[in-house]
């Protein structure tokens, strides 16, 4: 179709204002990119709270937009109030064995990350986004509507918004982002669908209000509570430090949730308390990854693009990593210093990323409480005694992953891909120059040239950069060699590296050009 002149016009369209949506928009308002989410929620879902870990690079990316302080203000758990995970035949049962250093929470000032992991539900994260979109002057967050259709054409997307009392109307951008969710309307209008598998068991989440309940608890501060009873396996943890909590009942079904909501929460207890039921939420696991990532001027993020299970906390965090990586090649697009072609890097280089993740969670919901749960543990004393030395056995060879994941979190690397030369790819070594001052605070938001600047290539990539447009800052710090950072973190090229050795090269390559 032509273009309809009548249209209003924004650079990027994001359909979807959950949090990878909003975290598109910051990205593009990062580089000075404008843009427009639309979201049909007027207020932020707090009845359900979904995701409830942030990884440590998920943090690490909302530093660069200054936004990891007030995540962690925003949070009702603070990082340093536990990175402990409990097995337990019951909250207020007995002790199988526990894990600690979960998640990357135990992380604040090691040298590893610039910013530790947190808990912290995902309404919470969505509101911090919220007002800090719109609190910036390039992003804007359109409530109360939803993309519900779209053409494409060579030049540019046409998409049609519905909004309250049947009200419509069209928006023309440049690209369009589908961060719509698992019911994506975007990824069903440009014809992509998941590929994969559900989980048939069916999980009954519960939100409910205890008063006191905390203080009962034998096991101390964790970030949740795994229940190995036989009978109602699941999980039990925090969402504030008042009376607020979360479970999840596994093998329950949502007729046989909603008939006695009450009745499970008490059973992962282990007592009968006084609760108020909040709120219910049944699901099933699904490990789902698009066949395709978008066309020339439509792309999908999050959700849109995969599904995996809960277990191990990746699939908020997976999205939030699709936003910046998106997010920094639109920007440079828009901004002419990187040809269109850059945008297909966005699929080689985030979908192989999704598989691994989804491949992980799998083999983390391969082995769940009901496989863990043995009879005897709900027997006495000597039948506990001589049972927990096999569960426990059990629990930390296959569950030990799940909790310890830096290596999924921190270590995927874009090796191999287009943009990037030699063995580079991967997120630049992090280290602390001094209190609160992480090496990560001296990239540019476009490319950074990082280490011994006295080497002869220094001069050569910034002849390169003014005469590619591409935008070059300067870091010297001598311990780190000499690396080509990319405005997401991650390494373009390093100078022990094998490959083209030529600076114009390798910022050409890094840009997307042929």
């Amino acid at each position: 179709m032509t273009a309809d002149s009548s249209a209003a016009h924004v650079p990027v369209l994001i359909a979807g204002g959950g949090p990878v949506g909003l975290a598109a928009a910051l990205e593009l308002a990062h580089h000075g990119v404008a843009s427009l989410v639309v979201e049909p929620r007027e207020q932020v879902s707090w009845l359900r709270p979904r995701a409830k870990t942030t990884s440590a690079r998920s943090m690490e990316l909302f530093r660069r937009w200054g936004l990891a302080d007030r995540v962690r203000e925003a949070a009702a758990l603070p990082v340093s109030w536990s990175d402990e995970a409990v097995f337990t035949t019951g909250l207020l049962g007995r002790e199988i064995t526990r894990f600690r250093g979960c998640f990357g929470l135990d992380l604040a000032g090691d040298d590893l990350v610039a910013e530790a992991g947190q808990q912290i539900g995902q309404p919470a994260i969505e509101q911090v986004l919220r007002e800090a979109v719109a609190a910036s002057p390039h992003a804007y967050l359109r409530t109360g509507w939803t993309v519900t259709g779209l053409a494409e054409d060579p030049d540019g997307v046409t998409a049609t918004l519905s909004g309250p009392s049947g009200a419509a109307e069209q928006v023309r951008s440049d690209y369009l982002v589908g961060a719509d969710g698992a019911w994506s309307t975007v990824r069903e209008a440009i014809g992509v669908v998941y590929e994969g598998s559900a989980d048939e068991r069916p999980n009954f989440n519960i939100v409910f209000r205890a008063p006191g309940l905390g203080d009962r608890v034998p096991h101390g501060p964790a970030v949740h509570y795994w229940v190995l009873n036989p009978d109602r396996p699941g999980l039990v943890g925090r969402l504030n430090l008042d009376d607020l909590w979360w479970c999840i009942a596994q093998g329950v079904s949502q007729e046989q949730g909603e008939a006695d909501p009450l009745g499970l929460v008490r059973a992962l207890v282990g007592e009968d308390i006084d609760a108020e039921i909040v709120a219910t939420d049944p699901w099933k696991a699904k490990l789902l990854l698009a066949q395709r990532y978008g066309t020339s001027r439509v792309f999908l993020a999050g959700d849109a693009a995969h599904l995996n299970p809960p277990w191990g906390g990746h699939g908020f965090n997976t999205g939030i990593g699709d936003a910046v990586n998106l997010g920094w090649k639109l920007a440079a697009v828009l901004s002419g210093w990187a040809p269109a072609a850059l945008l297909d890097s966005y699929e080689a280089e985030r979908r192989p990323v999704a598989a691994q993740t989804i491949a992980e969670a799998a083999r983390n919901m391969a082995t769940l409480a009901p496989e863990l749960a043995d009879p005897r543990l709900a027997g006495g004393e000597a039948e506990f005694a001589a049972a927990r030395p096999a569960v426990a056995r059990a629990v930390q060879e296959s569950k030990d992953g799940e909790f310890h994941s830096l290596d999924l979190v921190l270590g995927y690397t874009y090796r191999g891909t287009p943009l990037v030369t030699g063995p580079a790819g991967g997120r630049l070594d992090h280290r602390w120059l001094g209190p609160g001052d992480s090496l990560f605070d001296h990239l540019g938001r476009g490319f950074t040239l990082v280490g011994d600047l006295d080497r002869p290539e220094t001069e050569r990539f910034v002849k390169a950069a003014a005469a590619e447009g591409v935008p070059l800052d300067l870091f010297d710090h001598p311990p780190t060699g000499l690396a080509l950072v990319r405005p997401d973190q991650h390494t373009a090229w390093t100078a022990s590296g094998d490959g083209p050795s030529d600076p114009r090269e390798i910022l050409r390559r890094a840009t997307g050009h042929p």
